[in-house]
C-alpha cells in the first residue's frame, strides 16, 4: 500500500530562484508565485518508500535513478552490458540486485515502479511489459522509435491504468512553463511562427566491425532492429546517430523542444497537418545514418508555421548551433512580439512582455518544479503526470514526422486525429518498422 509522504518543495524553489535571479532570467512576479505555490507530495510504501528498478544503466538511466533515489528505493538494476551493470551497483546502488533480462525484472512482485533508461528502440517494449505487469513507468525520451509504438503505449496505459511519465523534464522548468503560459494567454498577440533550433548531429564514418565485447549481449541489444555485425559506434553514447535505433538530434533534442512547441500552442494532444523537409548534407556510407543537418517545415490547422533547423545563425542568442552548443531553443513569434526560451534563459522582444504579471483570470498550465518528484507524486495520487504517455507520444510524433518527411523528400499531409498520412500509403508504411523475427511484440507476450 502506498501513502503520501510530504517533501520540502519550498527549500528547493528558493535555491532555484536564487540561481534564476542571479542570471536575470525570471521576472520577480513569477518568482513570487513559485514561492507561494502549495507544497507537493511524494510517495511511500508501508515501510517507507516505493521500490524501483532501473532498466538501462547508461548515463541518463543512472542520472534518473539518482534522482529517483530521493523518493524511492533502487532495489534492482538491469542492463545488457555486464560492465555497466556492475559499475552502477558499485558506484551508485550497492544493495541492488542485478539482472540481464528486463522481463524478469518487471515480473517481480517487490517492484512498484520502473525507470526505463535504455536505448531508444527498447523504450516501448520495456514500458509495455512493465505496465502490463502492474508497474508505473518513468521512461526517457524520445518515448518511441515509431509513431505506431506511441499509439500502443497510449493504449496500454489506458488499459492498465498505469502511470507513465515521459522524461521530457523541460515541462518541469519554470522558464519553459512561463514562456508557454505567456504565449497561451496572448502576450505576443496571435502566434504566427515558431522556430526551433537544434544541435547538429554527427556525420562520421565509415566504421569497421569488430568482435563483440564479452560484457555485452549484442543479440539482445539489437532486439527488433536489423541483424548487423557489431560496430562499437552503434552502441552506448553514439547509438542515437543511427536511423536503426533513433533519429539523430531530431528525435533526441527534438523530443524536448517540440514538446514545448506543442505545449505553447495548446496542441500537446494533437500535431501538425503538413510536413516538408530535407537533410542539408549527405551522410557518409557505412557511417552514422540519421541526418546530421536538416530543415523541416510544419504547418498547423490554426495557421501557425513551424520550422525546425539543425544549424542556424539567426537565433536571437547568436552563434551556430552544434552538438555541444547551448544556443538551441524555441522562438515563438506573434503579431505583438517574440519570446525565446532555452535551458537557463528566457528573453523577449520587449522586456515588458516578461515583466508584466499575468492577470488573475489567465490560463495557467500544469505546475511541476521537480519532474521525477512529479512522477512519484502521481504514483500516489493516481493523477496524470505533467508529461504523460499521450503527451510524450505526440511530442515524439512531431520528430518522427520530420524524419519521415526527410527520408521521402516530399510534402506530406497528416491527420492528427487518425494519426495517419492523407492519401499516401508510402508514408503510412513508415509509421511502423519491420521487426526482426523473434524480437517483435511476441517477445513480451
Amino acid at each position: 500500500m502506498i501513502s503520501n509522504l510530504n517533501i520540502s518543495r519550498r527549500s528547493f524553489l528558493r535555491k532555484a530562484i536564487l540561481t534564476a535571479t542571479a542570471t536575470s532570467t525570471l521576472p520577480h512576479w513569477y518568482n513570487e508565485e513559485l514561492l507561494a505555490a502549495p507544497q507537493t507530495s511524494s510517495t511511500a510504501s508501508a515501510n517507507g518508500k516505493p521500490n524501483v528498478a532501473l532498466i538501462g544503466c547508461g548515463g541518463m538511466g543512472r542520472y534518473d535513478a539518482r534522482l529517483a533515489s530521493k523518493f524511492g528505493n533502487i532495489v534492482a538494476l538491469c542492463d545488457l552490458d555486464q560492465q555497466r551493470l556492475s559499475e552502477t551497483r558499485t558506484k551508485d546502488f550497492p544493495r541492488a540486485t542485478l539482472y540481464d533480462d528486463f522481463r524478469k525484472v518487471v515480473e517481480l512482485d517487490s517492484i512498484d515502479a520502473v525507470i526505463c533508461g535504455t536505448v531508444d528502440h527498447w523504450h516501448t517494449m520495456v514500458s509495455i511489459a512493465a505496465m502490463r505487469a502492474g508497474k508505473d513507468v518513468y521512461c526517457e525520451k524520445p518515448l518511441t522509435l515509431t509513431i505506431d509504438e506511441g499509439k500502443r503505449l497510449v493504449s496500454t496505459s489506458k488499459a492498465t491504468s498505469k502511470i507513465l511519465q515521459t522524461g521530457s523534464q523541460q515541462r518541469s522548468d519554470a522558464r519553459f512553463r512561463l514562456a508557454c503560459e505567456l504565449v497561451r494567454n496572448g502576450r505576443i498577440g496571435k502566434v504566427k511562427k515558431v522556430k526551433v533550433f537544434l544541435p547538429a548531429g554527427r556525420n562520421e564514418g565509415p566504421f569497421a566491425s569488430s568482435d563483440v565485447p564479452k560484457a555485452l549481449d549484442w543479440e539482445f541489444w539489437k532486439g527488433q532492429t536489423p541483424d548487423v555485425p557489431y560496430v562499437r559506434e552503434r552502441t552506448h553514447g553514439s547509438f542515437r546517430y543511427w536511423y536503426d535505433y533513433s533519429g539523430g538530434t531530431m528525435t533526441d533534442w527534438g523530443a524536448h523542444h517540440h514538446d514545448i512547441v506543442l505545449w505553447g500552442l495548446g496542441l500537446d494532444r494533437s500535431g501538425p497537418v503538413s510536413i516538408e523537409g530535407k537533410p542539408k548534407v549527405s551522410m557518409i556510407e557505412g557511417g552514422f545514418s540519421a541526418a546530421s543537418e536538416y530543415k523541416i517545415h510544419y504547418n498547423y490547422a490554426n495557421g501557425v508555421q513551424h520550422t525546425t533547423e539543425s544549424t542556424a545563425d539567426d537565433n536571437p542568442s547568436g552563434g551556430r548551433v552544434r552538438e555541444q552548443g547551448k544556443r538551441h531553443g524555441i522562438m515563438f513569434e506573434g503579431t505583438e512580439g517574440w519570446i525565446w526560451v532555452t535551458r537557463g534563459e528566457i528573453k523577449a522582444s520587449d522586456q515588458d512582455l516578461l515583466d508584466t504579471p499575468l492577470p488573475s483570470n489567465a490560463k495557467r498550465l500544469y505546475h511541476s518544479d521537480n519532474h521525477m518528484g512529479n512522477f512519484f507524486e502521481c504514483i500516489s495520487t493516481r493523477k496524470q503526470p505533467i508529461c504523460n504517455v499521450e503527451i510524450g507520444h505526440r511530442s515524439a510524433s512531431v520528430c518522427h514526422l520530420g524524419v519521415i518527411a526527410m527520408r521521402l523528400g516530399r510534402k506530406l499531409n497528416w491527420n492528427p486525429e487518425t494519426e495517419r498520412f492523407i492519401n499516401n500509403e508510402d508514408a503510412n508504411h513508415w509509421l511502423a518498422r519491420t521487426m526482426r523475427r523473434g524480437w517483435g511484440y511476441e517477445f513480451i507476450a
